[in-house]
This record gives structure tokens, sequence and C-alpha cells, in this order.
């Protein structure tokens, strides 16, 4: 498995509850582009209308070698998920504080570029302070230990 995009930005935001795997529709030259890493999930979310599952505002850098065809680089793309994980997704949401929210996207060991999605609650901002804090103090620790040893 290849990362090609890890959303660091949305462990900090939200506490992550539960993750699915999703397809994702890509058009044309979007594969070789996002093979490539030109692939961004920093202001992309997640929205559920119609049963059908979308993910906006993902950067997908256009392809430079293709001439006639280039899709626009942050239109909303369609993720591929089963019925019932749907459902489960949109009974979460309704309720307060829950949103889905895309962790990374990847390339799987059959060649396909998936995109994970979470289940998320936002954090407040005493949380956000308390992960800062925690992970300064693993860091400090790990200085430490590299030091002693």
């Amino acid at each position: 498995m290849k990362v090609l995009y890890n959303n660091k930005k949305a462990y900090f935001e939200y506490f992550i509850e539960e993750t699915f795997e999703a397809g994702i529709s890509l058009e044309g030259s979007e594969v070789k582009s996002a093979k490539a890493g030109h692939v961004s999930l920093s202001d992309s979310f997640v929205t559920i209308k119609n049963g059908e599952v979308s993910l906006k505002n993902c950067y997908i850098k256009t392809y430079d070698k293709a001439k006639n065809f280039a899709p626009t680089e942050t239109r909303p793309r369609t993720l591929l998920l089963h019925k019932t994980q749907i459902n489960k997704l949109k009974k979460k949401i309704e309720e307060k504080g829950y949103s889905i929210v895309p962790t990374k996207i990847y390339v799987n060991d059959k060649n396909f570029i998936k995109v994970e999605i979470a289940l998320a609650r936002g954090k407040k901002l005493y949380d956000k302070r308390e992960t800062i804090k925690n992970r300064d103090l693993s860091r400090m620790i790990d200085r430490t230990l590299k030091d002693y040893n």
C-alpha cells in the first residue's frame, strides 16, 4: 500500500471513531496525476446527498502531459461505498457533532486508488491543547532516550 496523501489536520481537528475504505471515481489523466502524488485533502470534506457519497474540494493537479482532456482540479468526485455503509454513515451524521472526514488517499495492492474516510467528532479547544501537550511530551521523552543511549 502506497500512501499518496495523509490528512494530518483531520487527526488534529477530530476524534476519529471509525474508518471506511472507499473507491473514488476519477476521470482520464487524474489517475496518473494522483499516482504521481499531486493530491491534497487539506480542505476537503464528504457529503451524502440522495444516497450518493461525494468528496468535495479534493485537489488533484492536472496532469502535465494530458493535452485534450483536463478536468477541473477541485471538482466533486463520487465515492464508491456499499449501501449498508452509506446508510450507517447517514444515520451517524444526523446525530449532533458527527461528520465524515477524508483521512488519506492511497494505492492498494490491486493498483486501485482508494480513499479512507472516517466518522469523526470535532475536538474542543482544550482537547486540541491536550493533544499538543502529549505530542510535545513524547518528543521530549524520545530526545532524552536518544541522549541517554
